[in-house]
């Protein structure tokens, strides 16, 4: 028997489930245009590359950003119940860190414009940070399995203001966010270790955020020498972190590899494009040989990463997979 209107009224659209995590592929693309652009010179790849990348990245950031606002006319109430999601709720400041990641790539091309990006971006960070961080405290009740490597993101994008805000001159604003940034990802670590540790594993759908924990110290490594304009100590030891937590997570890639496709493993990308990006300038900054082969390497990674997740999105997406009740 055909469905009635009746029916086709009451099933639920794949608009309705249309995710915010869909934003992570534009913190991916955006990452691995970044990390084109830091190997531009250094690597002698050239403009092209990375102006190509940004242009994409642009474009999927708009064409997702247009979808998530159709779902917020049309069901509202579909994006009140992610915001109360005790994990989706995590992924709202990917909005605002794209926009960040879109404004720092553009900065050398179109810096008016970028600076526009960036100002809309940083005042969205904060309200969307603020947000999710008083979700997190308030009266509201969060169990042990809800905690994961995602709840990283809103203080990675605190991080990712000052790596173009120093650069416009915003010093004060930069050290603000950077400081925000790394107070909350210290707290965060420690909570998200003693679920790793003492509690039940991760759900398979999650297991890919383990590799979100490789950003914060990156990103950090990154603002921290456009705050200062020199790769110090502390500099040095951020992004060293940044290849301690790499050799944690990397003896669990073999396993997430072998998971069902999700979009959290577009958790995947960004991490490595920070460590990329870290790499790349601690050499230019340095002049240490030995980083600039690390870096050629990790691009190398990053690049055939992408091209993974780009061709198996969609696939997803043909498919069916994408919008969909969870």
């Amino acid at each position: 028997m055909p469905p009635t209107a009746a029916d086709s009224a009451a099933a639920p659209s794949g608009l309705e489930h249309y995710p915010i995590t869909l934003f992570a592929t534009t913190m991916g693309l955006g990452g691995f245009t970044l990390a084109l652009r830091a190997g531009a010179e250094s690597l002698g790849l050239g403009g092209w590359p990375w102006q190509a990348a940004l242009a994409l990245t642009v474009a999927v950031f708009v064409l997702v950003a247009a979808g998530y606002a159709l779902k917020a006319l049309r069901h509202p109430a579909a994006v009140v119940a992610e915001w109360r999601h005790p994990v989706r709720l995590a992924f709202f400041p990917t909005v605002s860190i794209s926009l960040l990641i879109i404004a720092t790539a553009a900065l050398p091309l179109y810096p008016a414009a970028a600076e526009a990006a960036w100002l809309f971006g940083t005042g969205l960070q904060a309200v969307l940070a603020l947000a999710v961080i008083t979700g997190w405290i308030s009266a509201r009740a969060f169990q042990q399995g809800h905690l994961n490597p995602a709840w990283f993101i809103p203080a990675v994008g605190n991080v990712i203001v000052p790596v173009a805000g120093a650069q416009m001159g915003y010093v004060e604003t930069s050290f603000l966010f950077f400081s925000a940034g790394m107070i909350f990802w210290m707290v965060l670590l420690t909570l998200v270790f003693n679920r790793l540790v003492f509690h039940d594993p991760m759900p398979a759908r999650l297991q890919p955020t383990l590799v979100i924990m490789i950003a914060p110290p990156a990103v950090a490594s990154i603002a921290w020498l456009r705050m200062t304009g020199e790769m110090d100590a502390f500099g040095h030891i951020l992004m060293s972190l940044g290849f301690v937590f790499a050799a944690l997570v990397a003896v669990q890639v073999p396993r997430i590899l072998r998971l069902p496709f999700a979009l959290s493993f577009w958790a995947l990308s960004f991490p490595v494009a920070a460590l990329t990006i870290a790499s790349l300038l601690h050499h230019e900054a340095t002049g240490t040989g030995g980083y600039l082969w690390l870096g050629a390497a990790l691009l190398a990674v990053l690049s055939l990463l992408i091209a993974g997740l780009v061709g198996r999105t969609l696939l997803a997406m043909v498919r069916g997979e994408i919008c969909k009740p969870e």
